[in-house]
């Protein structure tokens, strides 16, 4: 239990772990491990795959640009969030970040960037953005990584959709209209928040004539799209998500 307490840092690997297994480390954990954070071995260090939750892991080889952990005993169960997928439309770099790492922190299982008519940013590094994904699981205590897709177009994640999964469509042009959830069902569900210019008439229409779409308001006030995210995130874990 002192040694738990004494673990300062939760890393995410990807590797399985269990009992016994040893963890080797890439580069980038290594030089975080110990020329940042100055662990050496012995320490305890908290890791979690995505899979089989946390576990209290030793440092028992210490390097530069390497290194190897040891899992020791398992520390909490995997936390799965609810079937939930957030679709955004990217925004201004930094808060395009805050998204995916608000959304790690909320509970989306998915992130799904979405090229609407009106969505000023054309490409995203998916990449860096799973990154945020991770690092905010590891800050905030999940057990769970939320995959970040590649960009698509609306229309295509449309075209696509999976039979059975419900929309939580963020429409801007019910502010202040107290348009909630209702007696929306449970099951799995996906929300959708638009760009700074909001969703053209074509986009609009059709998200409306869709009949696993709810459109909803968001309050008496029109936010920002980083700020809907979150928003959004906390009406529908309230709602229908795990926070009851």
């Amino acid at each position: 239990m002192n040694d738990l307490r004494s673990a300062r840092i939760r890393l995410y690997v990807e590797q399985p772990l269990g009992e016994g297994q040893t963890v080797p480390l890439t580069g980038d954990q290594a030089h975080y491990l110990f020329a940042v954070m100055r662990l050496v071995p012995g320490d305890p260090v908290l890791v979690f795959d995505g899979k089989s939750g946390e576990w209290l892991a030793d440092v028992v080889e210490a390097k530069k640009r390497a290194g190897v952990l040891v899992c020791r005993e398992n520390t909490r169960p995997l936390q799965l969030p609810p079937d939930l997928w957030l679709c955004f439309a990217p925004i201004k770099k930094t808060r395009t970040d805050f998204i995916v790492e608000k959304a790690a922190e909320l509970g989306a299982a998915r992130i799904c960037p979405v090229q609407t008519e009106f969505t000023n940013s054309e490409r995203i590094r998916r990449d860096r953005l799973q990154a945020h994904a991770v690092e905010a699981a590891e800050q905030c205590g999940g057990t769970y990584v939320p995959e970040v897709a590649d960009l698509q177009k609306l229309s295509d994640l449309l075209d696509a959709w999976p039979e059975g999964r419900h929309l939580m469509f963020c429409d801007e042009a019910l502010v202040g209209a107290g348009q909630a959830l209702g007696e929306a069902p449970k099951g799995p569900w996906a929300i959708l928040i638009g760009p700074e210019g909001g969703f053209s008439e074509t986009e609009r229409a059709r998200l409306r004539a869709l009949p696993f779409a709810h459109p909803v308001s968001l309050g008496p006030r029109v936010l920002r799209a980083d700020t809907a995210a979150v928003a959004a995130l906390t009406v529908w874990q309230q709602a229908l998500g795990d926070w009851g």
